[in-house]
């Protein structure tokens, strides 16, 4: 018998739901927002919107985007979605240099710390590698194709990393567990060697995040659908610590809305020098942040900001140069939804350093009249200044948040007679190029 949650799923567009994203630039150069098919980019120098060159020849994106991310120097920029494009930029110039067609929906992607190569993971939970060029540059024969470098076996990938000294990659799925393979000096032979799973997730992981380098040693941080946020020695596969988020979130919400499928964990941030975890969860209008002591390798509850009851982030970004912790709402693929309605909300937490452990006040969100470059930045990347319209459209997407990662990513069941009905339907042929 079919689970009636995900017939419910189906109907409301839940299943196909495409959070609204955020990345900033490691040295605080600019900041990305991605809202269905659309890439919003704003120079935080020049005090201006971007304007994206596809001069490259490949197409702009026509479907979600559903990951973005800068590359540790700050010099690339990807982007890949339900489009099955992987697009890498140029951030000098913010020029596309390279458009990559996958067989499959990308759910997740990857610039090695030498920006040498790019990994994206497909939905069927295959991880595959192109390589870009020295330093990145575009000068790369165009049969460069996909190579297939390693597998979760048909378990969608949520989210991959790599470490901080470039030796591993780590990817998370939907079934509970995290994968840590060693990445090889010849990539396109394949990453064979499995370095640890990490295992104590009770429900899909979510995102994943590594600390960074202190004294030789780095540790992976976890969030997942079971309300918990964990601390990982990753060369060993040694769960250090686990937050239950459940248990901290009841005082703040209604008994209706603190079962482990509302308090999924959407994102995890850590600040600059790792002492500070930023977490969003799925049906809580604010963040909570943590303390990280890497040296007594403990995740410890520290505070909650609240924001206002119509807000729920679904992702969180900080950058290496900046105490501000990034914050965005926003979906796409709603029921009914017009591309003139892809909005954002964007909300900026500052002071997100070491010095909030010791204090005793949560930092004042920043008002509209606060942020970076004010109208300019949050008209480029929210899409409107008009409260009145946001309040319309992003009222739909929050009735949708509180349960639409749950519903996303949980394992799902069909009759036989459904899997059938949901093959024939499905966009799973061949691009052909």
């Amino acid at each position: 018998m079919e689970d009636p949650a995900v017939e419910e799923a189906e109907v409301s567009g839940a299943a196909e739901f495409a959070p609204a994203l955020i990345a900033a630039h490691p040295h605080g150069n600019s900041v990305a927002v991605a809202i269905g098919p659309e890439l919003r980019v704003f120079d935080l120098k020049a005090g201006s919107q971007v304007l994206l060159s596809h001069d490259c020849g490949g197409r702009s994106h026509s479907d979600a985007i559903r990951a973005i991310c800068f590359s540790v120097s700050g010099a690339l920029f990807a982007s890949a979605g339900d489009d099955k494009l992987v697009k890498v930029w140029k951030t000098d110039s913010w020029r596309c240099i390279r458009t990559i067609t996958s067989e499959k929906r990308v759910s997740a992607v990857a610039i090695s710390n030498d920006d040498l190569y790019v990994t994206f993971a497909d939905k069927f939970g295959v991880v595959w590698l192109v390589t870009l060029g020295e330093d990145g540059t575009e000068q790369v024969s165009v049969d460069n194709k996909p190579v297939s470098i390693l597998g979760h076996y048909c378990s969608i990938i949520t989210s991959m990393k790599f470490s901080p000294d470039g030796r591993f990659i780590a990817t998370a799925d939907r079934d509970f567990k995290i994968r840590v393979t060693l990445f090889p000096k010849n990539p396109l032979k394949g990453a064979h060697k499995i370095q640890c799973f990490c295992l104590g997730h009770t429900d899909f992981v979510s995102c994943i995040a590594f600390t960074s380098m202190s004294e030789n040693q780095s540790f992976l941080i976890s969030g997942g659908g079971d309300s918990t946020v964990r601390l990982w020695d990753y060369i060993n596969g040694l769960l250090l610590d686990t937050c239950q988020v459940r248990d901290k979130m009841g005082e703040l919400l209604e008994p209706n809305e603190t079962d482990d499928s509302t308090l999924a964990i959407a994102d995890i941030c850590p600040s600059n020098g790792d002492s500070l975890v930023a977490v969003a969860i799925q049906s809580f209008n604010g963040v909570m942040l943590l303390a990280c002591d890497v040296v007594e390798k403990k995740l410890s509850f520290l505070k909650v900001i609240t924001m206002e009851k119509s807000y729920i982030p679904t992702s969180l970004a900080s950058s290496f140069s900046s105490e501000l912790l990034w914050t965005v709402m926003g979906a796409s693929n709603m029921p009914n939804q017009a591309s003139s309605q892809l909005l954002t909300r964007l909300r900026i937490i500052p002071c997100f350093q070491k010095d909030l452990i010791s204090s005793d006040n949560s930092p004042a969100v920043l008002e509209d009249s606060a942020v970076p470059h004010g109208e300019k930045l949050l008209l480029a990347l929210q899409g409107s200044l008009d409260i009145a319209k946001q309040e319309e459209v992003l009222a739909s997407v929050l009735a949708a948040l509180k349960v639409s990662m749950h519903k996303m990513l949980v394992k799902k069941h069909y009759s036989e007679e459904r899997r059938e009905q949901r093959k024939r339907g499905r966009n799973d042929k061949k691009i052909k190029n």
